[in-house]
């Protein structure tokens, strides 16, 4: 078992086992700052299992008098925000290493352990729709402590036709982990059922082909050895067709199972009515990314040149453009970050060195570490967890800025927030992040020392464009399609799924106009994308980045009060709809606008390098 020791450093043992260097040990999670040690952890856990009768002890009660609502919601509010430090303590430790099961094990009896308040606490909202507004309003204005839960109640009222009865919501909670089902069944699949296979490479190396392996050497800088990649990794898709296509479907058929329950008109609709954002941004979305796809065949195109290949392939997309002699450890990154955030101001960057001086993030890869990075800030009075996997080049710097964005909107939102008004919708989350990625290329082109640096931050920029709205974009175009046939009694077969999904694939890439051939391999791409079991997420990818580009252009552009809207739209945290608090920031998603400064900033990005390869005849 590891675990940290009290003087808030880890053991040697830890050290030795994870192999994690000495030095090092400032770049790992103080996770002690959530609980001491596990003595900690478990006494927390039997305290929230002796609460948790409270809740029960609430039901019926709410509407007696406004001080005996106030009472139960600060319970029931108060048993949410100690759990989610409880799970996010089981969850950090779990992805320290993944190879050590006592971990993992305490991240599924958190997990449990949510489940069960989740279902005490499913009475709540139906009971408030029963209390009614008119009473409720007067409890409001009759006690001024139930003001930090007033948005909570509004937006459970606003709900009131499609909440069912106490006992319907108490049954659809506890079926949580069996409509997580297929999920999880596609994922034991992929990751540990599937015999992924090895090629070797042309310089001899053996390389596996899981879903990392594939992340790895799809980008190999050997043309066939990339054609090599996807033909192997694909293939073996293509041979559990079947298998994928259920597990698929059965995930699409609950979350349309969900919304004919509650008496939604369509699953898109029960998703996006969960935080209140009109379908109208959906639709303008998939609409705005269609109409503009010559830009995306223009990078196609440009991609093509820069590679001097003649018919770009669909396995031609990884490989950088261009490539970035150049390491960046980390102490260095940190600064060039931080200093890339200065046009946000001293406050922005100063919560940063606190959070990096106070170990908030976990920096290095290591033998059983989560691989990927993340940011986990549901320890609402301790301080958000970010993980990296740092590896000394350009594309770690960016991710860590990314995450960083994350983290400081936690923080931000957390600090600024009572806890029923800080936890803030994904609809705004993907912001920060890619902010600040703009405000770091930035950063970077100013300081770039010569055309070579200038073209490899470009295109790097140009490539997360390209992934972050187009490609999810038709991933949301692809979910929309894929939920409204099952909407009209269409089977979703592994074929079927094939079919549909090849279609999106070769309209976005240009097939029949000659931009980008895909081969009949590669259409069983959807079956790789985790994110179509996660019920309408993808979206929010696209929707950010247009909107971080419109306010980060805005605030380096030094647009009077520019900073002061992004700021406070970060601390706003789920205070009111996503939706209305970005439209209060300046940007209204159900307009052209956003996705159209999406699309000028990728042509302007294309411009600079092709004035560059123009320059030297290239």
């Amino acid at each position: 078992m590891k675990k940290l020791c009290r003087a808030i450093i880890p053991s040697l043992a830890l050290v030795a086992a994870s192999g994690l260097r000495a030095e090092d040990v400032a770049d790992t999670w103080n996770r002690a700052d959530m609980y001491p040690d596990l003595h900690a952890w478990e006494a927390a856990g039997r305290e929230l299992e002796s609460s948790a009768g409270g809740i029960e002890g609430c039901r019926g009660r709410l509407g007696e008098s406004a001080a005996e609502l106030e009472r139960c919601l600060d319970l029931i509010f108060g048993l949410t925000k100690e759990f989610q430090r409880y799970f996010t303590w089981a969850s950090t430790g779990a992805d320290e290493d993944l190879r050590d099961q006592d971990p993992g094990a305490r991240r599924q009896v958190a997990s449990q352990l949510g489940t069960r308040l989740g279902q005490a606490a499913s009475y709540m909202e139906p009971e408030l729709i029963a209390v009614g507004p008119e009473k409720l309003k007067g409890f409001l204005g009759e006690n001024p402590g139930l003001g930090e839960y007033d948005f909570f109640i509004e937006n459970t009222l606003r709900k009131a036709e499609h909440t069912l009865e106490p006992q319907a919501e108490e049954v659809i909670a506890a079926a949580g982990n069996v409509r997580a089902s297929p999920y999880g069944t596609y994922n034991v699949l992929t990751a540990a059922d599937v015999p992924w296979p090895t090629i070797t490479l042309a310089d001899g190396t053996e390389a596996r082909l899981d879903q990392a392996g594939y992340g790895r050497w799809r980008s190999a800088p050997h043309r066939p050895d990339r054609k090599a990649v996807f033909d192997a990794f694909f293939a073996t898709h293509k041979k559990y067709e079947r298998t994928l296509g259920a597990t698929l479907s059965g995930g699409i058929n609950s979350n349309v199972f969900e919304a004919r329950v509650r008496g939604y008109p369509s699953a898109v609709e029960a998703a996006l009515a969960e935080d209140n954002i009109p379908v109208s941004v959906y639709r303008t979305l998939v609409e705005q990314a269609n109409g503009n796809l010559a830009t995306l065949h223009r990078y196609l195109r440009l991609r093509a040149r820069m590679l001097d290949i003649d018919e770009l392939a669909y396995y031609d997309l990884y490989t950088p453009i261009v490539a970035l002699d150049k390491d960046f450890p980390l102490a260095g990154a940190k600064k060039i970050m931080i200093d890339s955030f200065s046009p946000l101001g001293e406050e922005y960057a100063g919560v940063v060195r606190r959070g990096l001086a106070e170990r908030w993030m976990d920096a290095y890869p290591r033998q059983g570490k989560q691989s990927g990075a993340y940011v986990n800030g549901a320890a609402y009075d301790v301080h958000p967890y970010v993980l990296t996997n740092y590896t000394d080049d350009y594309d770690t710097v960016s991710t860590m800025a990314h995450e960083w964005g994350h983290a400081i909107h936690s923080h931000l939102a957390n600090t600024t927030q009572p806890f029923p008004k800080a936890n803030y919708a994904t609809f705004t989350a993907e912001i920060a992040s890619t902010f600040n990625e703009a405000l770091l290329l930035d950063y970077m082109l100013k300081g770039a020392k010569n055309d070579d640096e200038r073209l490899y931050y470009l295109g790097f920029a140009l490539e997360g464009i390209r992934t972050t709205f187009f490609r999810q974009t038709m991933f949301a175009e692809f979910e929309l399609a894929i939920h409204e046939a099952v909407e009209r009694g269409e089977a979703l077969t592994g074929q079927r799924l094939t079919e549909m999904y090849a279609e999106l694939l070769r309209r976005y890439h240009g097939h029949d106009d000659g931009v980008m051939r895909i081969h009949d391999a590669y259409t069983i791409e959807w079956a790789y994308v985790p994110h179509f079991y996660f019920n309408f997420y993808v979206f929010q990818y696209a929707t950010s980045l247009a909107a971080s580009s419109l306010l980060a252009q805005d605030v380096l552009d030094g647009e009077r009060g520019a900073r002061d809207r992004y700021l406070g739209l970060l601390k706003a945290g789920g205070s009111a709809y996503p939706y209305e608090l970005l439209r209060d920031a300046g940007v209204d998603m159900a307009t052209a606008e956003p996705y159209q400064a999406t699309f000028r900033r990728m042509n302007d990005i294309m411009a600079q390098i092709e004035a560059i390869l123009d320059r030297r005849g290239s």
